[in-house]
């Protein structure tokens, strides 16, 4: 069977399991608790302020703590009675496997992204904001907040196709997670930590880069693609070499 079946084969298998299971509720979690923070924040009449408090707790932790659960998901019913046997058995692509998987995680980080511009757009609207909606500069960050999750999901689904145990690859993504308070303000380990940069990409400071020490964009694109590129390699060899 193709690459392209096995793909289109898998996002509908997916599409049924999430149908039965109440795990993608969970990308009501983040934007609901941003719009809370962004209610109680002091009005400052200023979108991007506005959002730059919205998107803090979101970048820092739940997003990163959200794509480990994701991606721990589509791969737990594999890891349970023999899942992964009964796929690879029929005429499917081990790549057109994980890229679909993959893609399910990509899918339901975009809706949160999403459902978070509509927690952006409804606290201003609740603060009284008066500015145009910057719809270029919100779309654009939240956007790239979805980008640096490239990386981050691809090793989460490394390290959960490693691991038959669900609650084991959920523990490691949390206790990377939450060093992100320390290491996002530093200039050594903060760009090149993939658990920090969804905080890195999506609230940019004063000048042109990035966080404290202003990393250029390029820079920050380069790193997340190449790592990006360099943990589906990774995932994809290791899949395709796995005893099943």
């Amino acid at each position: 069977m193709s690459f392209a079946t096995t793909y289109f084969r898998i996002l509908s298998a997916e599409r049924l399991k999430m149908g039965k299971s109440p795990v993608w509720l969970l990308i009501l979690l983040s934007p609901l608790i941003a719009l809370l923070i962004g209610l109680l924040s002091t009005p400052s009449g200023n979108w991007r302020v506005l959002m730059t408090t919205m998107v803090f707790l979101h970048g820092l932790l739940l997003l990163p703590i959200l794509t480990g659960v994701f991606t721990s998901f589509v791969c737990r019913f594999e890891h349970a009675g023999g899942g992964w046997k009964q796929m690879l058995v029929l005429p499917l692509t081990r790549t057109g496997v994980y890229a679909g998987k993959l893609t399910i995680v990509l899918l339901l980080l975009a809706g949160t992204q999403l459902l978070l511009l509509g927690s952006i757009l409804l606290a201003g609207q609740l603060q009284g904001l008066t500015a145009p909606v910057p719809w270029g500069f919100l779309a654009e960050k939240l956007l790239l907040g979805l980008f640096a999750c490239l990386p981050l999901a691809a090793l989460q689904m490394f390290v959960s196709l490693v691991w038959s145990s669900f609650a084991a690859p959920l523990a490691l993504n949390f206790a990377l997670t939450v060093p992100n308070i320390l290491i996002v303000n530093s200039v050594t380990f903060g760009p090149y930590y993939p658990w920090a940069q969804p905080m890195i990409l999506m609230t940019p400071m004063e000048g042109e880069g990035f966080g404290a020490y202003n990393v250029p964009l390029e820079t920050m694109l380069t790193v997340v693609g190449g790592s990006a590129v360099l943990f589906m390699l990774i995932g994809v060899l290791y899949f395709r070499k796995k005893e099943i």
